[in-house]
């Protein structure tokens, strides 16, 4: 678990509090138990299986696998919530058109990909909220969206989804409009209020971060065991 304890760490120094990391995982958790189920009960080992009934066997490799596979989920969620809670859009908008420098030159637009990426980010936690809003008003007129069977639970979220949608419409028009008004016009010509340069600490995070990355692919490949990965 060298990268759990690496994104650990990172959460302690950013002081982050554990309330909030809780609140970013929380929307993925159906789909953590959903792989997790289905690594626990489908993938095969070579020893004796520890439960067997009817087409479901249980193997230690799929207890592994399943923790394995969860907690990677789980990191790889916390990862992109930490990105985005200590990075603001201005910074992440650069480093992202930095990354893509390169292929300016086969004529890409790196400029607007970086924008719509950040934009894309950056409404992500919006529509959550706006979907949150929609439920607890669907509720409120008695809908019926925890309880009943599968069908009618999809049948109920039809009133959820078609307010989100018109709602997510508006704003990406109203952020249109404000960009059109304040003469955007992409990369061109275009200069930084802020220009950020490495520094000794940035330098030693990165080394930190090298040989942390370097370490959870040691253990990998030399088969230490697949839930240290």
């Amino acid at each position: 678990f060298l990268s759990v304890a690496l994104l650990a760490m990172l959460y302690t120094t950013a002081k982050i509090p554990l309330k909030v990391v809780l609140k970013s995982i929380k929307p993925i958790v159906p789909i953590v138990v959903f792989t997790a189920v289905l690594n626990l009960f489908f993938m095969t080992g070579k020893g004796e299986p520890l439960f067997s009934f009817w087409v479901l066997t249980i193997y230690p490799e799929g207890i592994r696998y399943a923790i394995f596979m969860s907690v990677r989920i789980l990191t790889l969620i916390a990862g992109t919530s930490l990105l985005t809670y200590t990075t603001s859009p201005i910074v992440l908008t650069d480093a992202i058109e930095r990354l893509l420098k390169p292929f300016a030159r086969l004529g890409m637009p790196v400029h607007e990909l970086a924008m719509m990426m950040t934009i894309a980010l950056r409404f992500i936690p919006t529509l959550i909220e706006e979907t949150d809003k929609i439920m607890n008003a669907q509720k409120a007129r008695g809908a019926m969206l925890d309880s009943g069977k599968l069908k009618e639970r999809i049948r109920a979220m039809a009133p959820v989804l078609i307010p989100l949608f018109i709602s997510a419409f508006r704003r990406a028009e109203e952020l249109a409009m404000a960009m059109e008004c304040r003469c955007y016009r992409g990369g061109d010509g275009r200069t930084r209020l802020k220009v950020l340069r490495m520094q000794k600490t940035d330098w030693l995070v990165l080394a930190v971060c090298i040989v942390a990355f370097g370490l959870v692919w040691a253990t990998r490949f030399l088969s230490v065991g697949v839930i240290f990965a």
